[in-house]
């Protein structure tokens, strides 16, 4: 399915386009969620798996890096970059060959990233107007506490708690394919 939205298109022209394809959308929607409560069904197997997507991405990331490091016009730069690519080899390679070790280490960095994003959101929600500062610093209470559980419990969680993020992400990420589809059904059914 290629979509070509030229200049001069609106959204609502591209809708247009994709109604005709709903169901595509709400198949694919619950597919993606079905898996993702599979995946909380299996959490130990989805955290590992987890684990291994993360040191391939990593993997590929420093390959990227080491080009870019090697192109750089200075050579302080060019050995910096270099050498932190190199890091993100080695971190990934740690990780595929041992997993566990690399979900022990990935819930910590997550549950350190979920107490350092939730202060920014209670911070930022601080400069906010009224409307919508009690939304962006009820998140941020929400992703504080998120972060407090996963440290707190850290590193017997270890286990299970990147595997339940991959289950509620593919939840969520489908449900939202879902409805984007039963939005495009309920269009076709207006212009019926």
């Amino acid at each position: 399915m290629t979509i070509n939205i030229q200049s001069g298109h609106d959204i609502g022209q591209v809708l247009e386009h994709l109604r005709s394809r709903w169901g595509w959308f709400v198949a694919f929607g619950l597919a993606v969620a079905l898996l993702g409560f599979i995946s909380l069904g299996i959490v130990g197997v989805a955290t590992i798996a987890s684990v291994y997507l993360i040191a391939i991405f990593m993997i590929l990331i420093g390959g990227t890096e080491i080009g870019v490091g090697l192109s750089a016009h200075r050579w302080g730069n060019r050995i910096l970059i270099t050498l932190l690519g190199l890091l993100y080899i080695v971190a990934g390679a740690f990780a595929l060959a041992n997993p566990v070790a690399g979900a022990v280490g990935l819930t910590l960095m997550l549950g350190a990233a979920m107490l350092a994003t939730g202060l920014m959101r209670v911070y930022f929600a601080t400069l906010l107007p009224e409307g919508p500062k009690w939304i962006v610093g009820a998140a941020g209470v929400v992703t504080i506490l998120v972060g407090v559980l996963i440290v707190a419990g850290w590193p017997e969680n270890s286990a299970y708690v990147l595997g339940v993020f991959l289950g509620l992400d593919m939840i969520i990420y489908g449900a939202s394919w879902l409805n984007f589809g039963l939005f495009l059904r309920r269009r076709l059914q207006h212009v019926h």
